[in-house]
């Protein structure tokens, strides 16, 4: 009897969760739009909307689309930006960023603050949390949930950064654990190698989110990759770390314990370190641009290394997995308008033929921030049902 009890409301819960998915999708539709294009009768639809609604997940406005004084404007649902609000947070080796939005994702100067990146991990947390604690306080709607973008070896089953390389602070620790707790909301955890591949999906315009790859040069060199519609995570939830690939067995030490791994050569701060430590000053990638920008000749050095050696991964991960298109993520590409037509040429000459022409690759500018967003965001509407995918991404 409860078994039999139980089953409309799970069937409910799966009918709210495929509303607010086609809206993820799909934009701001009209009651009548969702019962026609999901196949569910007014009275079902009407009855997801009131639940999504009070969960505020959605919300109602008027669209003012027609010509002025004929009829009333439709009402419409749309994810919820004004009436609740989400937090992500970033947190990088140097600096950390913690926003809040709606669940459109959109990013507003005045709701973004950042911090230093502490040593310890308890003043990585309290910082995290003060911050978090102002921008709910600044704005008086229900805050959902909190997402956290951490860099490292995350494991999904315990929630637990096995090793950060970059913010050891972090080894071993569950950070949405903590924040969650202190702040009271839903938090998870989300890698950073997977943010920019949840920020395209959910917020960007990718033209093919079922099978790409993503590299981010921005903090080390991590991957994330999509095949048909699906995230691969490998056995322990540590697949994409080619950043630790050896490219050069007698290279520079890396963060991770090993020599020569690629992010020595080929990531935003391994080149500013190495320009730093050449002319004696400490410098960032912005810095590092701009001395390119200055005088080219004197990054010759470091614009050969990325030539070197990145093609080596690309060509490899193209022979590997054959995807339909690669993306390329950091401020090291902004150094010349050359750089990414050598790149490509040497990962020609490298690759097998066939996958190679098949392959797109080109820059994306992602962000993050959203990933972080993406991440508690997809989380809410998960928690709604079960999913027909084990890691779905939208």
């Amino acid at each position: 009897m409860c078994a039999l009890a139980a089953e409309p409301d799970a069937r409910a819960r799966i009918n709210d969760w495929r509303v607010v998915r086609l809206i993820c999708v799909q934009g701001p539709q009209s009651r009548l739009e969702i019962g026609r294009r999901l196949g569910l009768s007014q009275p079902t639809v009407t009855k997801a909307v009131a639940s999504l609604l009070r969960a505020r997940l959605l919300e109602e406005f008027e669209e003012n689309s027609g010509p002025a004084g004929v009829g009333r404007p439709p009402r419409k649902l749309r994810l919820a930006t004004a009436s609740a609000q989400i937090l992500g947070v970033m947190i990088a080796p140097s600096l950390c960023w913690v926003v809040a939005s709606g669940l459109d994702g959109t990013l507003v100067e005045d709701r973004m603050r950042k911090l230093k990146t502490p040593d310890r991990y308890g003043d990585l947390i309290d910082g995290i949390v003060g911050v978090a604690r102002e921008l709910m306080e600044r704005n008086p709607v229900p805050t959902l949930g909190i997402g956290l973008c951490v860099p490292g070896l995350l494991d999904p089953r315990t929630h637990q950064l096995a090793l950060s390389a970059n913010v050891h602070c972090l080894d071993g620790q569950r950070p949405a654990e903590d924040v969650g707790e202190r702040l009271g909301i839903a938090a998870v955890t989300l890698p950073a190698k997977h943010a920019l591949s949840l920020a395209e999906s959910h917020f960007g315009a990718m033209p093919d989110r079922d099978d790409f790859l993503m590299l981010d040069f921005s903090t080390g060199v991590s991957m994330s990759a999509v095949t048909n519609g699906q995230l691969i995570r490998g056995k322990s939830g540590f697949a994409g770390e080619v950043g630790h690939m050896t490219v050069h067995p007698d290279g520079p030490p890396c963060g991770c314990g090993n020599r020569g791994c690629l992010e020595t050569f080929v990531s935003d701060p391994a080149i500013a370190a190495k320009v730093g430590a050449r002319l004696g000053l400490p410098l960032d990638i912005d810095r590092v641009v701009a001395l390119y920008n200055a005088d080219p000749s004197a990054l010759d050095r470091e614009v050969a290394d990325i030539v070197k050696y990145l093609p080596i991964a690309l060509a490899t991960l193209i022979n590997a997995l054959n995807p339909a298109s690669l993306y390329l993520h950091g401020r090291l590409f902004d150094l010349g308008d050359d750089l990414i037509p050598r790149v490509l040429e040497e990962t020609r000459r490298r690759a097998l033929g066939p996958s190679f022409s098949e392959c797109e690759i080109r820059r994306t500018r992602g962000d993050k921030r959203q990933g972080a967003l993406a991440a508690i965001r997809q989380h809410l509407i998960d928690s709604l049902a079960a999913t027909p995918q084990e890691n779905p991404i939208y």
